[in-house]
Protein backbone atom coordinates (compact mmCIF):
# COMPACT_ATOMS: atom_id res chain seq x y z
CA UNK A 1 0.00 0.00 0.00
CA UNK A 2 1.20 3.54 -0.74
CA UNK A 3 2.32 5.87 2.02
CA UNK A 4 -0.47 7.54 3.98
CA UNK A 5 -1.10 11.24 3.32
CA UNK A 6 -0.27 13.68 6.09
CA UNK A 7 -2.99 16.28 6.74
CA UNK A 8 -2.88 19.46 8.79
CA UNK A 9 -5.59 20.23 11.31
CA UNK A 10 -6.40 23.69 12.70
CA UNK A 11 -7.65 22.80 16.17
CA UNK A 12 -8.03 23.89 19.75
CA UNK A 13 -11.43 25.55 19.23
CA UNK A 14 -12.14 23.88 21.59
CA UNK A 15 -9.59 21.19 22.44
CA UNK A 16 -12.55 18.90 23.27
CA UNK A 17 -13.65 18.96 19.64
CA UNK A 18 -10.08 18.50 18.40
CA UNK A 19 -9.81 15.42 20.61
CA UNK A 20 -12.90 14.04 18.86
CA UNK A 21 -11.33 14.73 15.46
CA UNK A 22 -8.08 13.00 16.39
CA UNK A 23 -9.87 9.97 17.83
CA UNK A 24 -12.20 9.55 14.85
CA UNK A 25 -9.44 10.01 12.26
CA UNK A 26 -7.37 7.31 13.89
CA UNK A 27 -10.34 4.98 14.29
CA UNK A 28 -11.33 5.33 10.63
CA UNK A 29 -7.77 4.88 9.32
CA UNK A 30 -7.07 1.94 11.61
CA UNK A 31 -10.31 0.20 10.63
CA UNK A 32 -9.68 0.67 6.91
CA UNK A 33 -5.94 0.02 6.71
CA UNK A 34 -5.60 -2.49 9.54
CA UNK A 35 -2.51 -3.56 11.41
CA UNK A 36 -0.91 -0.81 13.44
CA UNK A 37 -1.90 1.99 11.04
CA UNK A 38 -2.77 5.38 12.49
CA UNK A 39 -3.57 8.77 11.00
CA UNK A 40 -0.63 11.04 10.08
CA UNK A 41 -1.94 14.37 11.41
CA UNK A 42 -0.12 17.59 12.23
CA UNK A 43 -2.23 19.69 14.60
CA UNK A 44 -1.88 23.43 15.13
CA UNK A 45 -3.85 24.06 18.31
CA UNK A 46 -5.12 27.54 19.15
CA UNK A 47 -5.47 29.02 22.61
CA UNK A 48 -9.25 29.00 22.75
CA UNK A 49 -9.28 31.73 25.41
CA UNK A 50 -7.90 34.16 22.83
CA UNK A 51 -10.31 33.00 20.12
CA UNK A 52 -13.32 33.18 22.46
CA UNK A 53 -12.36 36.70 23.59
CA UNK A 54 -12.12 37.86 19.98
CA UNK A 55 -15.48 36.25 19.22
CA UNK A 56 -17.16 38.13 22.04
CA UNK A 57 -15.51 41.32 20.81
CA UNK A 58 -16.75 40.67 17.27
CA UNK A 59 -13.21 40.78 15.89
CA UNK A 60 -13.44 38.13 13.18
CA UNK A 61 -10.66 39.67 11.14
CA UNK A 62 -8.20 39.01 13.97
CA UNK A 63 -9.34 35.41 14.23
CA UNK A 64 -8.89 35.02 10.49
CA UNK A 65 -5.33 36.38 10.71
CA UNK A 66 -4.44 33.97 13.51
CA UNK A 67 -5.73 30.97 11.60
CA UNK A 68 -4.32 32.13 8.27
CA UNK A 69 -0.85 32.28 9.82
CA UNK A 70 -1.46 28.89 11.40
CA UNK A 71 -2.48 27.43 8.03
CA UNK A 72 0.72 28.79 6.48
CA UNK A 73 2.72 27.15 9.27
CA UNK A 74 1.01 23.83 8.61
CA UNK A 75 1.70 24.19 4.90
CA UNK A 76 5.38 24.91 5.57
CA UNK A 77 5.55 21.80 7.77
CA UNK A 78 4.81 19.66 4.72
CA UNK A 79 1.16 18.69 5.08
CA UNK A 80 -0.69 17.92 1.84
CA UNK A 81 -4.11 19.22 2.86
CA UNK A 82 -5.53 21.45 5.61
CA UNK A 83 -8.84 21.25 7.46
CA UNK A 84 -10.45 23.34 10.18
CA UNK A 85 -11.70 21.33 13.16
CA UNK A 86 -14.56 23.68 14.01
CA UNK A 87 -17.76 24.88 12.37
CA UNK A 88 -17.91 28.49 13.56
CA UNK A 89 -14.50 29.55 12.27
CA UNK A 90 -15.56 28.57 8.74
CA UNK A 91 -16.98 32.09 8.89
CA UNK A 92 -13.42 33.24 8.10
CA UNK A 93 -12.44 30.35 5.82
CA UNK A 94 -11.80 32.68 2.89
CA UNK A 95 -9.28 34.61 4.99
CA UNK A 96 -7.68 31.41 6.31
CA UNK A 97 -7.15 29.92 2.86
CA UNK A 98 -6.02 33.03 0.98
CA UNK A 99 -2.73 32.25 -0.75
CA UNK A 100 -2.49 28.62 0.33
CA UNK A 101 -0.99 26.26 -2.22
CA UNK A 102 -2.34 23.10 -0.56
CA UNK A 103 -6.06 22.21 -0.66
CA UNK A 104 -8.51 23.04 2.11
CA UNK A 105 -11.31 20.54 2.79
CA UNK A 106 -14.36 22.65 3.57
CA UNK A 107 -16.73 21.20 6.16
CA UNK A 108 -19.81 23.19 5.14
CA UNK A 109 -19.79 21.82 1.58
CA UNK A 110 -19.59 18.26 2.91
CA UNK A 111 -22.70 18.87 5.01
CA UNK A 112 -24.57 20.29 2.03
CA UNK A 113 -23.61 17.32 -0.13
CA UNK A 114 -24.64 14.84 2.58
CA UNK A 115 -27.99 16.52 3.23
CA UNK A 116 -28.82 16.64 -0.47
CA UNK A 117 -27.72 13.02 -1.00
CA UNK A 118 -30.07 11.96 1.81
CA UNK A 119 -32.95 13.72 0.05
CA UNK A 120 -33.37 16.46 2.64
CA UNK A 121 -34.67 19.80 1.36
CA UNK A 122 -35.13 21.48 4.75
CA UNK A 123 -32.83 20.99 7.75
CA UNK A 124 -32.57 22.54 11.17
CA UNK A 125 -29.30 23.85 12.59
CA UNK A 126 -27.87 23.63 16.10
CA UNK A 127 -24.64 25.58 16.50
CA UNK A 128 -23.04 28.49 18.30
CA UNK A 129 -25.01 31.73 18.18
CA UNK A 130 -22.31 33.10 15.87
CA UNK A 131 -23.07 30.37 13.35
CA UNK A 132 -26.86 30.30 13.79
CA UNK A 133 -27.13 34.09 13.48
CA UNK A 134 -24.96 34.15 10.36
CA UNK A 135 -25.66 33.26 6.75
CA UNK A 136 -22.90 30.62 6.71
CA UNK A 137 -25.05 27.50 6.49
CA UNK A 138 -28.08 29.13 4.88
CA UNK A 139 -26.19 30.50 1.88
CA UNK A 140 -23.85 27.55 1.41
CA UNK A 141 -26.52 24.82 1.63
CA UNK A 142 -28.85 26.73 -0.65
CA UNK A 143 -26.66 25.77 -3.61
CA UNK A 144 -27.42 22.12 -2.84
CA UNK A 145 -31.17 22.79 -2.77
CA UNK A 146 -31.32 22.61 1.01
CA UNK A 147 -33.11 25.23 3.14
CA UNK A 148 -31.73 25.85 6.64
CA UNK A 149 -33.88 26.90 9.58
CA UNK A 150 -32.66 27.88 13.04
CA UNK A 151 -34.28 27.77 16.49
CA UNK A 152 -36.06 30.80 17.89
CA UNK A 153 -34.10 33.35 19.92
CA UNK A 154 -34.59 31.68 23.31
CA UNK A 155 -33.57 28.29 21.96
CA UNK A 156 -30.54 29.79 20.19
CA UNK A 157 -29.43 31.30 23.50
CA UNK A 158 -29.90 27.95 25.27
CA UNK A 159 -27.94 26.02 22.64
CA UNK A 160 -25.11 28.55 22.67
CA UNK A 161 -24.86 28.71 26.46
CA UNK A 162 -24.56 24.92 26.75
CA UNK A 163 -21.76 24.87 24.18
CA UNK A 164 -19.65 27.56 25.85
CA UNK A 165 -20.64 26.86 29.45
CA UNK A 166 -20.44 23.08 29.36
CA UNK A 167 -19.39 21.24 26.22
CA UNK A 168 -16.12 23.10 25.54
CA UNK A 169 -15.15 22.08 29.08
CA UNK A 170 -16.13 18.44 28.52
CA UNK A 171 -19.24 18.69 30.72
CA UNK A 172 -22.05 16.44 29.48
CA UNK A 173 -25.22 17.09 31.46
CA UNK A 174 -28.33 14.88 31.06
CA UNK A 175 -30.56 17.90 31.59
CA UNK A 176 -28.86 19.73 28.73
CA UNK A 177 -29.32 16.67 26.53
CA UNK A 178 -33.05 16.76 27.23
CA UNK A 179 -33.11 20.50 26.49
CA UNK A 180 -31.31 19.99 23.17
CA UNK A 181 -33.66 17.19 22.12
CA UNK A 182 -36.61 19.47 22.90
CA UNK A 183 -35.09 22.10 20.59
CA UNK A 184 -34.64 19.43 17.91
CA UNK A 185 -38.29 18.46 18.33
CA UNK A 186 -39.39 22.05 17.84
CA UNK A 187 -37.28 22.30 14.68
CA UNK A 188 -38.90 19.10 13.41
CA UNK A 189 -42.33 20.60 14.14
CA UNK A 190 -41.26 23.55 11.97
CA UNK A 191 -40.59 21.25 9.05
CA UNK A 192 -36.96 20.20 9.51
CA UNK A 193 -36.43 16.76 7.95
CA UNK A 194 -33.07 16.45 9.73
CA UNK A 195 -30.99 18.59 12.08
CA UNK A 196 -27.35 19.53 11.51
CA UNK A 197 -25.13 19.34 14.59
CA UNK A 198 -23.28 22.43 13.39
CA UNK A 199 -20.83 22.67 16.26
CA UNK A 200 -18.22 19.99 16.74
CA UNK A 201 -18.84 19.67 20.49
CA UNK A 202 -22.58 18.98 20.18
CA UNK A 203 -21.88 15.35 19.24
CA UNK A 204 -20.58 14.92 22.80
CA UNK A 205 -24.16 15.48 23.98
CA UNK A 206 -26.52 14.07 21.34
CA UNK A 207 -26.12 11.77 18.35
CA UNK A 208 -28.09 10.30 15.50
CA UNK A 209 -30.79 7.99 16.85
CA UNK A 210 -31.54 10.18 19.87
CA UNK A 211 -34.27 12.18 18.10
CA UNK A 212 -37.28 11.55 15.88
CA UNK A 213 -35.43 13.04 12.88
CA UNK A 214 -31.90 12.24 11.65
CA UNK A 215 -29.05 14.19 13.25
CA UNK A 216 -26.21 15.07 10.88
CA UNK A 217 -22.91 14.85 12.78
CA UNK A 218 -20.59 17.32 11.03
CA UNK A 219 -17.51 16.11 12.89
CA UNK A 220 -18.03 12.54 11.75
CA UNK A 221 -18.69 13.60 8.16
CA UNK A 222 -15.52 15.70 8.08
CA UNK A 223 -13.40 12.95 9.60
CA UNK A 224 -14.73 10.33 7.20
CA UNK A 225 -13.75 12.53 4.25
CA UNK A 226 -10.37 13.35 5.77
CA UNK A 227 -9.58 9.71 6.51
CA UNK A 228 -10.38 8.87 2.88
CA UNK A 229 -7.81 11.47 1.82
CA UNK A 230 -5.26 10.13 4.30
CA UNK A 231 -5.66 6.64 2.82
CA UNK A 232 -6.16 7.43 -0.85
CA UNK A 233 -4.36 10.74 -1.27
CA UNK A 234 -5.54 14.24 -2.14
CA UNK A 235 -8.10 14.22 -4.93
CA UNK A 236 -9.14 16.98 -7.31
CA UNK A 237 -12.46 17.62 -5.52
CA UNK A 238 -10.86 18.30 -2.14
CA UNK A 239 -11.17 22.05 -2.52
CA UNK A 240 -13.13 22.38 -5.75
CA UNK A 241 -16.05 24.35 -4.34
CA UNK A 242 -13.84 26.90 -2.63
CA UNK A 243 -11.57 27.13 -5.65
CA UNK A 244 -14.64 27.96 -7.75
CA UNK A 245 -15.33 30.81 -5.35
CA UNK A 246 -11.78 32.08 -5.85
CA UNK A 247 -10.83 31.57 -2.23
CA UNK A 248 -7.96 29.17 -2.87
CA UNK A 249 -4.90 29.59 -4.95
CA UNK A 250 -4.36 26.14 -6.36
Amino acid sequence: MSELTRIGLLGGMSWESTTSYYRLLNQFVSAEVGGHASAPVTIWSADFAEIERLQRAGDWDAQGRILHNAALSLQQSGVELIALATNTLHLVADQITAGLSVPFLDLIDLVGQAAAAAGHTRVGLLATAYTMNSDLYRSRLQRYGVEVIVPDEDDRELVHSVIYGQLVHGIVDPGSKADYLAVVSRLADSGAQAVVLGCTEIALLISDGDATVPLIDTTRLHCQALSDIIINGVHDGADSARREEGAISA
